[in-house]
């Protein structure tokens, strides 16, 4: 979990292009506009939609981003089946959604959303940021980490649009040794907020990570990213399912990072996700991290409701650390029907002073088929994913 950057607008544009959409997204449907003045070019697409513009992408085109796209309060990005956008600025090229903006990227099987970078190696580009307006437990609002943003609030239910049948590829740019992007990095997302197979792909830090936030998702891949494959802190509550996460490329480090807030660890809302159908694959003998070969690393407070795991390939299968989190065992923070396979360790626990904590009591054994084929591919997850 590694911090991020600052934005860049794009103000002043002189002309608009009217788009024309392949595939109209059911919940934006209505005529783009562009009162901004707001101009997606392909060739140089960068910039700031501002409240009013609905812009609606051309899937017939390709879009490189150059810059920072930024999807303000009351704006709208659509970007239909088979749209594919290539980042080549590096660390200034990442895509941010404000509260109060929305994007709508539905691809399909056949035809995937995909955001990729012209490089293809990891950490080429930003990412993609959702900002929302969902509880979190830092503050009542904060600034994002990456974009500098503002995210959380009150509203659970918060809507930021819909990714789906989505491919994120080569992201996590590094701007500095404290700041770097993750695949998608959702702050303060709410519930309204759709993210279902979605493929966070080879990215230089974390495949996806939560901030606080009240959002769902389902059917997930996160593989080949160099940091973490799932992350979550600051309070997030989420009900998931099916997730596949894949270490590669002889990097990576655990397959979840779970907190819920490092300076006071029980801070309210605590993040309490519920998970379930879930397999997660390490690099057995081929990792090269920093004692960080765990499948799950659950600590600083964080609860959580899991069912249905595969951990395969791991030094450790589960960690559990601090007072705080050892104390939902096993009412609040509960392993159930775990498989283990060539794991080294099973689980370990340690309180907050570093003394040995007994955790058999968190999980319950059981052969199960984790997100759909065990440690094989799950069928929902063949045909739009790669590196699989």
């Amino acid at each position: 979990m590694k911090k991020s950057i600052s934005r860049l607008f794009l103000v002043g544009a002189i002309s608009s292009l009217a788009l024309v959409s392949c595939n109209n997204d059911d919940d934006n449907k209505g005529e783009d506009t562009n009162p901004s003045g707001f101009v997606a070019n392909p060739q140089d697409f960068k910039g700031e939609l501002k409240s009013g513009d609905k812009v609606t992408l051309d899937a017939s085109k390709v879009y490189y981003l150059t810059g920072s796209l930024q999807v303000d309060e009351g704006a709208v990005l659509t970007i239909p089946a088979g749209t594919q956008i290539i980042a080549n600025g590096g660390t200034s090229s990442y895509i941010a959604v404000a509260q109060g903006g929305q994007i709508f990227a539905n691809g399909t099987a056949d035809k995937p959303v995909v955001f990729s970078s012209d490089k293809k190696t990891p950490g080429s580009w930003g990412g993609v940021v959702l900002c929302g307006k969902a509880p979190i437990n830092i503050a009542k609002s904060a600034t994002a980490e990456v974009s500098q943003l503002t995210y959380g609030g009150d509203v659970s239910n918060d809507n930021s649009g819909t990714i789906t049948y989505t491919r994120i590829e080569y992201a996590g740019a590094i701007y500095n040794s404290q700041k770097e992007f993750n695949g998608l990095s959702l702050f303060g997302v709410g519930s309204g907020t759709k993210i279902e197979y979605v493929q966070l792909y080879a990215g230089s830090d974390d495949g996806v990570e939560f901030f606080g936030g009240t959002v769902n998702t389902k059917y997930i891949v996160s593989n080949e990213n160099e940091d973490d494959q799932f992350d979550w802190t600051e309070g997030w509550n989420g009900t998931n399912e099916f997730w596949y996460g894949k270490e590669g490329r002889s990097k990576g480090n655990r397959g979840i990072e779970a907190d819920n807030n490092s300076s006071n660890n029980l801070l309210t809302p605590i993040s309490n996700p519920t998970i379930k159908n879930a397999t997660l694959i390490g690099l057995g003998s081929t990792y090269v991290g920093e004692g960080e070969n765990q499948a799950l690393k659950l600590r600083v407070g964080t609860k959580g409701k899991f069912e249905n795991f595969v951990l395969a390939n791991w030094a450790k299968g589960i960690d559990i650390e601090h007072d705080a989190t050892l104390s939902w065992i096993p009412t609040d923070l509960f392993l159930k029907n775990v498989q283990f396979i060539n794991v080294g360790v099973e689980a370990t626990g340690k309180t907050s002073g570093g003394a040995v904590a007994d955790v058999t009591k968190a999980y319950s054994k059981a052969n199960n088929t984790g997100a759909g084929s065990g440690v094989d591919t799950p069928t929902w997850a063949k045909g739009w994913t790669v590196g699989l």
